[in-house]
């Protein structure tokens, strides 16, 4: 796993590998992680193009829907790409808008039960879609693209409440406004994917957001590690009742975010690297949850995806070559098999010297 692929450098660029042209079955192969990419829709994509969380009553969500063609789109598998997109707009795409409803339910009748969006499976869609039009020379998926880029930004990207003109990426369209100011999930952002929505679709306040958003993470730094909520008001930020101030499972992927779009070096990863380190045990477990301003860590995990986690933060924070990431399997349940898929194509994509070892 020591090669190292390009980062997509426009709306028709190929990664290395894909002659533009070349149909999908043939691309395939090209790519170092078709078989952990293979792996992983054996044990969590459905026929159909749905990808199943089977720990979460056996939905799907945006999230899933739009991790899952982001990886279809970067290892070239049109095939999959095409299920996963089809199913997605005939299950999800059920609002007025260009965004889709959060979840689907298997056992619910009508299937999505609540409309509401969710910002962060938006936002992974609109970038698989920018990303396949350069490795399945697809494009016509970047009108596509900047439709959801249009709405999103319409629904999510807000003011910062102290009218300093920065820009906040709410978690949703709906329901995270506070008199006071605005709950925000830190792991929502993710600067290179909205640099790439920016620049291909020309919705710049994706650009603005990215900054602001690498902002308001090394803010929370300052105080411990990245927690998985937070409420921003005009004279700061506070904890929110009722959501976790711990680092945990959404906070893990901060740091892979920021590593993902060139920011190693960033208080986001040293702070996450560090705590990693800190917390990891004897027996090979990984800490998953930890108290964001002691570092304490409350629960740990043996999946593979988050060691996976740790290991590119711990490598990026230092000036070894090589990383103890562990080898892809689907031995684990369907989120951390997926984080640990991304960490290998970010590792790819970002940090030649951190090759799992």
């Amino acid at each position: 796993m020591n090669r190292r692929t390009a980062v997509l450098m426009g709306a028709c660029a190929v990664l290395p590998g894909f002659a533009k042209g070349q149909d999908a079955a043939s691309a395939v192969p090209a790519h170092p992680l078709t078989p952990s990419w293979e792996a992983w829709k054996a044990a969590f994509l459905e026929a159909d193009g749905r990808v199943v969380d089977s720990l979460q009553m056996g939905a799907s969500h945006s999230e899933s829907q739009g991790y899952g063609l982001l990886l279809a789109a970067s290892v070239g598998d049109g095939v999959a790409f095409d299920l996963i997109d089809r199913w997605t707009m005939a299950n999800l795409a059920v609002r007025r808008d260009s965004l889709f409803a959060w979840r689907w339910l298997p056992s619910d009748p009508a299937g999505v039960p609540d409309r509401n969006n969710a910002s962060d499976g938006d936002l992974f869609y609109a970038w698989a879609l920018i990303r396949a039009a350069g490795t399945l020379d697809r494009p016509d998926l970047i009108a596509r693209a900047s439709s959801i880029a249009r709405d999103l930004a319409a629904a999510c990207i807000r003011p910062h409440p102290d009218g300093s003109g920065r820009l906040l990426f709410a978690p949703a369209a709906a329901g995270f406004q506070r008199d006071d100011g605005l709950i925000v999930n830190p792991s929502y952002y993710m600067p290179l994917a909205m640099r790439d929505i920016s620049r291909v679709t020309g919705v710049t306040e994706f650009a603005a957001c990215a900054a602001d958003g690498v902002a308001l993470l090394e803010a929370l730094t300052l105080r411990g590690l990245i927690p998985d909520w937070i409420e921003v008001r005009a004279d700061g930020l506070v904890p929110v009742e009722g959501m976790s101030d711990n680092s945990g499972y959404e906070a893990l992927r901060a740091p892979l975010f920021a590593i993902w779009s060139g920011q190693r070096d960033s208080p986001t990863v040293r702070t996450a690297a560090a705590a990693l380190a800190a917390g990891l045990t004897d027996g090979g477990e990984t800490p998953t949850v930890m108290d964001r301003l002691t570092g304490v860590v409350l629960e740990s995990s043996p999946d593979d995806g988050y060691a996976a986690i740790a290991a590119l933060a711990i490598c990026a924070g230092s000036d070894r070559i090589g990383a103890a990431i562990p080898r892809f399997s689907v031995r684990q349940p369907y989120y951390p098999a997926t984080l640990h898929l991304m960490t290998l194509l970010a590792q790819l994509e970002t940090s030649a010297d951190c090759v799992p070892i």
